[in-house]
């Protein structure tokens, strides 16, 4: 038995085609990945932390994959924001992996065409005020740093296309990582969690490791001046520098004691997505232990500042005080590892949870000392841009 198809014969978009809820995708700047079938799940387990044997479950249910059968196994899906819930990884029965995606000879895929009923939760209002209260927790309190989140409600008039909205991502953010997870659990109905996230949390392959931190932003503008001028401010602006700096020094921190060799580049670049500008910084490094997995890496560094704050148990206890709602797996992680602990974790932003007729669509931003409410909100409307086009909807000022 098989479980790998290493389909040079085969274009990336028809690895995208076949995709279907219920598989795990993954489409990087550098590969396409469709795991499918499903072999095993990863168990869970009653341990506070989920987190802490997360590694060691799979490595077992991975070292069974073989002993069945399987040549090539990898554990697969998602892993939630909140350690101490389960995670839902699978060994799939079939991976079937290409290159990078070129929509270049093909034609524009259109966003699905439905209705939906909208719901903000929190209200904007709401939201401005969790701001405020975090601004005051950094200003008078143990915080220097917070991420507060959104979400948007989507209750649609008939079924949601996952597929189809998978494929317009992939398209559109063709510099960033789609991907697509069951989240399902114990839920009736599935359950996936989709989107096209900027950030890469953590890949390794052999001894060689990558981290992509992403911090500071600026919504991106359709006049091409004003786009660029925005480009400029961001790579000029002391605080986003600075909270950029924070959550740099904080993964380097997390990688060092595992690499013999780390490169930190001394300043930032400027990446882009369709909706954002963001500063970007590639942290590489040459790992001591090869058997040091993908995963224990990725574990090792989550959640970044980028995505909580710092400190990090401070922020984590406030945003559950100040957030009307769970996270789930929004800013977990989503992505994959092989018996010999290479992979790709990705952060999972710019992206919903979507059942049958509902999406919840996730969006957040960087809370330092002197953010303004107004601006937060703005940040959080454009980060929503990249799923709500995706979806066939233009409402900016959400």
């Amino acid at each position: 038995m098989t479980n790998q198809h290493l389909l040079a014969e085969v274009s990336a978009k028809e690895v995208l085609d076949a995709y279907k809820p219920g598989a795990f995708f993954l489409a990087s700047p550098k590969s396409t990945m469709l795991a499918e079938g499903m072999f095993a799940e990863v168990p869970d387990t009653d341990a506070e932390n989920q987190l802490d044997s997360l590694p060691e479950r799979v490595r077992q249910t991975l070292l069974e994959a073989k002993q069945a059968g399987i040549k090539h196994p990898i554990a697969a899906g998602a892993i939630p924001f909140d350690g101490r819930k389960a995670s839902r990884l699978f060994v799939p029965k079939n991976v079937h992996t290409a290159g990078p995606l070129s929509f270049a000879e093909s034609s524009a895929e259109k966003p699905q065409s439905n209705t939906y009923d909208i719901r903000p939760v929190p209200e904007p209002e709401g939201f401005m005020s969790g701001v405020e209260q975090g601004v005051f927790s950094i200003t008078d309190g143990p915080l220097s740093k917070i991420v507060l989140s959104r979400t948007l409600h989507l209750t649609a008039e008939k079924d949601i296309d996952i597929p189809q909205a998978v494929k317009h991502l992939a398209q559109h953010n063709p510099r960033g990582y789609t991907f697509a997870a069951d989240v399902t659990g114990t839920s009736e109905t599935r359950k996936t969690l989709f989107g096209a996230s900027p950030e890469l949390l953590l890949s390794k392959n052999g001894t060689s490791i990558l981290s992509n931190p992403l911090a500071g932003s600026r919504p991106r503008s359709t006049d091409p001046a004003e786009d660029q001028r925005r480009a400029e401010e961001l790579l000029q602006s002391a605080k986003d520098l600075h909270e950029h700096a924070v959550v740099v020094a904080a993964v380097a921190a997390a990688l060092k004691p595992f690499c013999r060799v780390l490169d930190v580049p001394e300043k930032p670049s400027l990446i882009k997505t369709e909706a954002m500008w963001h500063l970007s910084t590639e942290v590489k490094g040459e790992l001591r232990d090869p058997s040091t997995t993908s995963l224990e890496l990725a574990i090792a560094l989550h959640p970044t500042p980028a995505v909580c704050g710092t400190p990090t148990d401070a922020a984590r206890e406030a945003i559950q005080d100040i957030e009307p709602f769970d996270r789930n797996f929004y800013t977990g992680m989503a992505g994959w590892c092989d018996a010999e602990g290479n992979g790709e974790w990705i952060i999972a932003l710019r992206c919903a949870e979507a059942e049958t007729r509902s999406l919840r669509l996730f969006a957040g931003a960087g809370i330092v000392a002197g953010s303004k409410p107004q601006d937060e909100l703005d940040e959080t409307s454009a980060k929503f841009r990249t799923m709500l086009r995706a979806m066939g909807l233009y409402q900016d000022e959400l």
